[in-house]
């Protein structure tokens, strides 16, 4: 799925304008797939769960560098959402944010490229955040995230299964941990019973009736 996603996402950039721009020439595409690779080729892991390269640099040839021109911008950002995307799929965490370098290589023929990944830890470690029933999500800072039915709470849930401060969600370093606040019919991650759990990414939180899903960013 995570894969799809990805080429689904790039696929988008090739339609309209982009179409006749990339017509017989190298597709964003085929760069999305070879970044997805690249991503599970050096994937490693830790106590953190599966971790990911988050930085990536594409060199080009000097002709398809020229070629992207004003797309450059655009085709980063596009691929920085990608990989997050592929990585909250496969449950990959990074320790720093996704940042994508294209340079020009002329060591590279036309319709040709490489990947170098490298894993860096940043100032933006993974906060992540939890999506609601509706979609909603809500982002997880220094700061503890409380969910029950008070309103009180960062997360309130109207679930009559669920206590009034059922669970708390606290920030430890690079990671985000689950506690469960002693509530009467307990916290569960991914059908388990915790008392206390280290998130990763994807994780599914079920409090009463409710089930929540952790994403890292």
């Amino acid at each position: 799925m995570g894969l799809q996603q990805f080429e689904h996402r790039l696929e988008r950039l090739v339609e309209g304008t982009f179409a006749k721009a990339f017509r017989g020439q190298l597709q964003p595409v085929e760069l999305g797939k070879r970044l997805t690779r690249e991503m599970d080729l050096h994937r490693a892991v830790s106590v953190r769960g599966l971790i990911s390269p988050n930085v990536f640099e594409i060199q080009l040839s000097p002709d398809d560098f020229e070629h992207f021109g004003s797309f450059l911008d655009v085709l980063a950002e596009e691929l920085v959402e990608a990989a997050q995307e592929h990585a909250r799929s496969s449950r990959y965490s990074f320790v720093g944010p996704v940042e994508i370098i294209i340079v020009k290589s002329t060591s590279l023929t036309k319709s040709t490229f490489s990947i170098e990944s490298s894993v860096e830890e940043g100032e933006e470690v993974l906060t992540g955040s939890v999506v609601l029933e509706d979609g909603r999500r809500v982002g997880i800072g220094n700061a503890p995230i409380t969910i029950g039915r008070l309103e009180e709470c960062e997360i309130q849930i109207n679930d009559t299964n669920a206590s009034r401060r059922h669970a708390e969600l606290r920030r430890e370093g690079g990671t985000v941990v689950i506690i469960d606040l002693s509530s009467t019919n307990g916290t569960r991650v991914n059908n388990a019973p915790i008392s206390q759990h280290r998130l990763l990414n994807g994780d599914l939180i079920t409090i009463g009736s409710t089930t929540l899903r952790f994403e890292t960013n």
